[in-house]
């Protein structure tokens, strides 16, 4: 049986790098954001979990759409995707890891083996598109 996990995720490339975070206790990055909460959009939900997780707040009139990519979920049994929103937008505030997040990097695609299969696409994207370094 397959399943899939719906979660949003937040693009933040800055001087050719991409902002990832790592969860205590795991192995892999991850492009930061979330799942939804019942009721919420995908702008309430990015908000809440990036504010949740890197203590930044994005600024709503900035979110913009840019793409949707799923892979294999890492740590899933083999079917269970995740299907990974993704949207990029300004910031304010200084980014600090909290909650369940140990700590943050800005990766270049020389480093992609560091994330998770969906973050891995997210990459190949944006080196695809020129933003991303080698």
């Amino acid at each position: 049986m397959s399943s899939t996990i719906d979660k949003l995720a937040w693009v933040r490339v800055e001087n050719g790098r991409v902002l990832c975070a790592c969860s205590r206790g795991k192995d892999l990055y991850y492009v930061p954001g979330g799942k939804r909460d019942p009721g919420e959009s995908d702008a309430q939900a990015l908000i809440r979990e990036v504010s949740e997780e890197l203590t930044v707040r994005l600024k709503p009139e900035s979110i913009a759409y840019y793409g949707t990519f799923q892979a294999q979920a890492h740590g899933k049994p083999e079917g269970v995707m995740v299907q990974m929103t993704c949207y990029t937008a300004d910031y304010e505030g200084t980014l600090v890891p909290a909650s369940e997040v140990a700590e943050i990097a800005w990766l270049s695609y020389a480093e992609r083996d560091r994330v998770s299969g969906a973050g891995q696409l997210i990459f190949d994207h944006l080196k695809e598109k020129g933003l991303l370094g080698a």
